[in-house]
């Protein structure tokens, strides 16, 4: 590799690229890193079929579907966190130890950040999309969620239950302007 300017400038102009595209990857994956993939869970054993009845068509055009019939076998159910309200999350994070002081400093920045960007979108001083701010949204909680996923677990989960009901919150605009 020789060193001419030619191509100090074109690796000096393309290195910080390489950096952010390396950093992106790895927010995007890190939150995937622990995910197991397994089928949906039934409650019915592997091989055997569950008999569901079609639905009935009432005489105001609604139509209600039936529970499926019940299937004797084992049935296992996870524990869901309940949605923690805002108020709850930030106190939570604020006492965890999973993430030092600078990293939590960093993060209030992103929020603050992007309520900013919501705040702009409400008033109208942004041409934006919910849509386009849900990214910004996801990426901020897949980046929480690799920081605490190891050594803060149930606080991950409860973030993870949390996750929908906070971006309601966002998207809504008169729920946002109590926040």
């Amino acid at each position: 590799m020789s060193d001419s300017p030619v191509e100090n400038r074109v690796e000096a102009q393309w290195l910080p690229a390489a950096r952010s595209a390396g950093l992106l990857f790895l927010l995007l994956t890190a939150g995937c890193g622990g995910v197991e993939r397994t089928p949906p869970e039934t409650g019915v054993p592997q091989g055997e079929a569950v008999a569901v009845e079609p639905s009935i068509t009432r005489s105001t055009d609604q139509s209600v579907a039936k529970p499926p019939a019940k299937v004797s076998g084992p049935a296992r159910k996870r524990e869901a966190s309940p949605p923690l309200d805002l108020t709850t999350l930030e106190k939570r994070l604020k006492e965890t130890d999973a993430i030092g002081v600078f990293t939590k400093i960093a993060l209030k920045n992103q929020v603050d950040d992007l309520l900013d960007q919501f705040r702009a979108y409400y008033q109208g001083r942004i041409k934006t999309t919910l849509a386009e701010l849900r990214q910004p949204y996801d990426l901020l909680l897949l980046k929480l969620l690799s920081l605490l996923q190891d050594r803060d677990p149930s606080l991950a989960r409860m973030v993870v239950a949390s996750r929908e009901a906070i971006w309601s919150i966002l998207a809504d605009p008169a729920k946002f302007a109590t926040i």
